[in-house]
């Protein structure tokens, strides 16, 4: 077996192995900052960059508050809506800004965070987590499939430089993979976003033009 190929089974060995946090893990209730970071080090720890220290810091969590992603805490306290929320921003934040972050949480928070009538956000985490091995298996297969197309290029050059391009090539398969999915989430979210402040806007000129009437 070639080193390319033993790369390639290790990757994929990691990622069978990658857990999300189970539902029935996140406690119900109210916890410190020191607890939340604490659970979330050790239940994220699968899922961790090689070169991160920490899934999550002190630090982290108060910018995500400034910048109003997080809910605030309740005297300072982290509910497991808190744990929820903190949990898909570590999601999201290997691949999108701030600003989209908070774009794809604030209708979620808005509706379901805290005592909802309706699906609270305790359910909408494990309908999410409940589709990871489906996706997880197709995820390797489109890899696999990535790589199998790359050993069959540049197959008239010489051993080393053979190697070297289709590294290069299953490295650039999957970085347009990345890119492209990046950009579709990234221009959907300014699509929803042009479309709320545009409503936005309608409802204000109906209301100024009501108060208008009115005088």
């Amino acid at each position: 077996m070639d080193n390319s190929r033993k790369r390639l089974n290790n990757i994929l060995h990691q990622l069978a192995e990658i857990d999300y946090v189970h539902p029935d893990d996140i406690p119900n209730i109210d916890l410190y900052m020191d607890q939340v970071l604490t659970f979330l080090n050790q239940k994220l720890g699968t899922v961790r960059e090689v070169n991160e220290d920490k899934a999550m810091t002190k630090t982290m969590i108060n910018n995500y508050t400034k910048n109003q992603i997080l809910p605030p805490p309740e005297k300072k306290k982290y509910s497991r809506d808190h744990m929820l929320n903190l949990i898909f921003i570590y999601y999201f934040k290997n691949f999108l800004g701030l600003k989209d972050i908070k774009s794809i949480l604030d209708p979620i928070n808005e509706k379901y965070y805290g005592d909802s009538e309706d699906t609270n956000f305790f359910e909408i985490y494990s309908n999410m987590v409940g589709y990871e091995h489906s996706v997880a298996k197709e995820v390797t297969k489109d890899i696999i499939k990535k790589y199998n197309f790359s050993r069959q290029v540049f197959e008239d050059k010489d051993e080393e430089s053979k190697d070297t391009l289709q590294d290069f090539t299953f490295l650039c398969l999957l970085s347009f993979d990345v890119f492209v999915k990046k950009m579709m989430i990234e221009q959907y979210i300014s699509g929803r976003r042009q479309e709320e402040e545009k409503q936005a806007e309608e409802e204000s000129k109906k209301s100024d033009e009501n108060s208008s009437k009115e005088k």
